[in-house]
This record gives structure tokens, C-alpha cells and sequence, in this order.
């Protein structure tokens, strides 16, 4: 009888740890159920899969559209400047200091203009030249005009 009574009490603690458990995950589902439908009074759950779905494919749509405006804005940024070098040199040996420069200005395909200006004693020079693809259009680069092009030109 001592035996049959601890049998019984094993299974009833095992019952009741076995009814905690259940408890506590019933209670939890119930309180993950009540936050997920709780802006959704009177409403049964094919409407709310509904709405989530419609909302899910306005999402798409915007996403795409956002895509879509990335993608050209990318193609338009390609035509600005977006790469630049400067570089001071002394072309001429009666000058003192580094007054004279070069500067270019290129795109994303290496198309742009370099500017140089070159300081001596009677006056100072400004030169400009157009840059297609890393090389000049039209004017030979000097040294200098040709090491700022470059130098632009290795930015990402």
C-alpha cells in the first residue's frame, strides 16, 4: 500500500508539472495572440492575413519604385563631378615658391575639364582643357596637368 501511494503521488506531481508547463505556454501563445491582433477588434484572422498581405504588396511596390529612383539617380551621378585633384608646381626656375597649379575635375567616366594656371614674373596663365575617358579631347597635357588627371581619375 506504502508503494501503490508513492506511485500515485509520482503521478500526480507529474501531472501537475506536466499541467504547469501546458499552463505556461497556453498563457504565453494567449498574450503573443492578444499582441499580434490587438489593433484588430472584430476582426477574424482571414481579414487580418488580408490586410497584412495588401500592406505586404504596397511595401513591394514602394520598394520597388525606390529601387527604380536609386537606380537612376546612380545613372545621373555619373555625369557629375565626383572626382578632383590639385597639385602646386614651380614651372619656371626665375620663380620662387609653388604658385602655379593644376586642378581637375572628372566624372564617373573620366570625362571633365583640368585647369592650369601658370605664375611667372610678368603674369599668370590660365589654361583649361576638356578630359574624355582619363585622356585629352583636343590640347596635349603638360606633365603636370597629365599627374593631376591621373591622380583624379584613381579615386572611386
Amino acid at each position: 500500500m506504502w508503494q501503490e501511494s508513492r506511485a500515485t503521488d509520482y503521478l500526480f506531481i507529474a501531472f501537475g508539472i506536466w499541467l504547469a508547463l501546458l499552463s505556461f505556454y497556453l498563457i504565453r501563445t494567449v498574450g503573443h495572440w492578444r499582441k499580434i491582433t490587438r489593433s484588430t477588434r472584430g476582426q477574424n484572422l482571414d481579414q487580418i492575413l488580408e490586410n497584412i498581405l495588401a500592406r505586404q504588396n504596397i511595401e513591394a511596390k514602394r520598394i520597388q519604385e525606390l529601387s527604380e529612383g536609386i537606380a537612376k539617380l546612380e545613372t545621373i551621378q555619373k555625369g557629375n563631378f565626383s572626382k578632383h585633384a590639385f597639385i602646386r608646381f614651380n614651372p619656371f626656375e626665375d620663380t620662387g615658391g609653388d604658385q602655379s597649379f593644376a586642378i581637375a575635375f572628372l566624372d564617373g567616366a573620366n570625362n571633365g575639364i583640368v585647369i592650369s594656371s601658370l605664375h611667372s614674373r610678368g603674369g599668370t596663365r590660365i589654361y583649361a582643357k576638356q578630359v574624355l575617358g582619363g585622356k585629352p579631347k583636343t590640347h596635349q597635357f603638360s606633365k603636370e596637368e597629365k599627374e593631376v588627371v591621373e591622380k583624379a581619375a584613381r579615386q572611386s
